[in-house]
């Protein structure tokens, strides 16, 4: 556990990569949601 939270904010490298997975995963599930939001919530065209 130690070498993973060194590896992660040891460095700057890790801490970006930390976060460029962490916005990454943020901005897929804000996607699924607004697009399951936007299924649900749609009417039917007539």
């Amino acid at each position: 556990m130690e070498f993973w939270l060194k590896l992660m904010f040891g460095s700057d490298i890790g801490l970006m990569s930390m976060i460029v997975v962490i916005a990454t995963f943020l901005l897929i599930s804000f996607y699924a949601g607004y697009f399951i939001y936007k299924i649900k919530t749609d009417q039917p065209n007539e």
